[in-house]
């Protein structure tokens, strides 16, 4: 199936069948997306009525279009003009077809006939079917936005593989605000012919991605079914990379509307939640939790144990981490004498002398880059949350946009507050290159103020900055439960 996977993701060129003039229909909105990615492949398109549409040429027949120059076809036709259209893309060498058209298994038993018979005609031409009723694919590395909605995403790591269209764009979104990329995704709509767990499993081998994203709510043309077959498949992906899911229909009321959505069976919660663990899948609550969850994991070593240390430049940030870190299978490691003593040599006595740490307002030029390396390198630290980024920036902000800059002085405590932050994120990241540690910052000026030089430089060295110390507190005990599992699996 893999030749068949990189048509989907990688192909030599693509097609839009059933593309429009009219720049609200799926068939302008696809080929609009292809061609304003930056996709670099040959593009084509038909209709009925030919011509030319964003500079593309129209053909009105498949049969009229080259041999072997087009791997994927993106079908915004018709039900009932689909099989014959598979039917000629396969005559000309198509290898995957991505069906963006609804009316097929969720619309009852009539869509449920046409969706049986475009699977079997899938398969006896050899063409993989993504979808029906799928919102589209993207490839980062292939420039390709193949999809009927925004955002073309940045490049990353992240393999995101959604029964929902919408959380396909909702993950998408969150990595254009925190610049945290996304390798592979693809919407599977119904899932008739390829699942969810198919694409992760292809994603599991693909060099692009380190990390699969998941929305699933329940069974039914998917290969979601619990039981042995899910737990086998879930662990032979998660053995080869962290796996993250999020899952609709964990309630009732979630079933009913997952039955009514993509036409699935919620699989029993219980039972999926015990094969998620089993698997050593992360299993996110919410989907900010699900992306920071994949981000983190794209973007951090994993710790070698549960120790963590919070650096902070203000009390109040540690103590509300230090119940979040207690609350979790994490700890709050105890401060070392031999580390407490080397600390004491870099501020004034008023500092907190315990875990967390906090410098109380005594950091100089350099302190916050030395107490971030002296924390991290101790070996009785597996991890840092490192909390207070663009304070100084924030106040710089206020003195910029104020009435008296750039007298009395501001412009240039201005500019050494904005140089300041800059240097404290890159050190964080650079204390976790050096030492193999995760090392996370979080501040809520992430989100109040991103253009903050202290947030800003956090996603410049392609990390996540956290909006709050709790959601870098939760994404640390995610990747420690993987660690722990892949240790208690000899997988190191």
């Amino acid at each position: 199936m893999r030749p068949a996977f990189d048509a989907l993701f990688d192909p030599r060129g693509v097609l839009v069948a059933g593309a429009s003039t009219h720049p609200g229909k799926f068939g302008f909105v696809a080929l609009h997306n292809i061609l304003a990615s930056g996709y670099a492949g040959r593009v084509f398109a038909t209709n009925l009525e030919g011509g030319e549409i964003l500079g593309v040429p129209v053909a009105t027949s498949v049969d009229d279009l080259p041999d072997g120059a087009i791997d994927l076809v993106f079908v915004c036709t018709p039900p009932a003009a689909n099989v014959e259209l598979l039917e000629a893309c396969a005559r000309k060498g198509v290898r995957a077809a991505f069906v963006t058209t609804a009316g097929y298994g969720e619309a009852g038993p009539d869509g449920k006939d046409r969706e049986k018979e475009l699977v079997a005609t899938a398969e006896r031409l050899g063409i993989l079917l993504a979808g029906p009723n799928g919102q589209g694919v993207v490839s980062t590395p292939s420039s390709l936005c193949a999809q009927i909605v925004a955002p073309f995403p940045p490049r990353g790591a992240i393999g995101l593989a959604s029964q929902s269209g919408n959380f396909v764009s909702s993950f998408q979104n969150y990595a254009v605000q925190t610049g945290i990329g996304i390798s592979r995704a693809v919407s599977a709509g119904n899932a008739a012919a390829v699942g969810v767990v198919d694409y992760l499993a292809y994603y599991a081998d693909d060099p692009e991605t380190a990390v699969g994203l998941a929305y699933v709510e329940g069974i039914g043309g998917d290969d979601l079914a619990p039981g042995a077959a899910l737990f086998r498949r879930l662990r032979e992906i998660t053995e080869r990379m962290p796996l993250v899911v999020l899952k609709g229909g964990a309630t009732a009321g979630g079933q009913r509307a997952a039955a009514s959505h993509t036409g699935s069976l919620a699989a029993d919660d219980r039972v999926f939640d015990g094969a998620c663990r089993q698997a050593g899948v992360t299993r996110a609550a919410t989907v900010e939790e699900a992306f920071e969850a994949a981000a983190t994991f794209a973007t951090q070593p994993l710790p070698r144990g549960p120790r963590v240390a919070v650096v902070t430049t203000a009390g109040g940030w540690g103590v509300v981490t230090a119940d979040a870190i207690t609350r979790s299978e994490l700890e709050l490691v105890r401060l070392p004498d031999d580390l407490r003593a080397a600390i004491d040599a870099k501020l004034p006595p008023r500092w907190s002398r315990n875990n967390p740490i906090d410098l109380a307002g005594g950091e100089t030029r350099d302190t916050i880059p030395e107490v971030l390396e002296l924390v991290a390198s101790h070996p009785d630290v597996d991890a840092v949350v490192y909390l207070g980024l663009g304070i100084q920036s924030n106040q710089a902000r206020m003195m910029r946009e104020g009435p008296f800059h750039p007298d009395h002085g501001l412009e240039r405590i201005v500019a050494y507050h904005e140089r300041q932050d800059a240097r404290f994120a890159r050190a964080a990241a650079d204390v976790s290159q050096a030492t193999g540690k995760p090392v996370l910052t979080a501040t809520e000026l992430a989100v109040a103020s991103p253009d903050n030089p202290g947030p800003r430089t956090v996603r410049e060295t392609n990390r996540l900055c956290y909006a709050a110390s709790n959601r870098a507190v939760t994404a640390l005990e995610h990747l420690w439960r993987h660690a722990r599992w892949r240790l208690r699996r000899d997988l190191t």
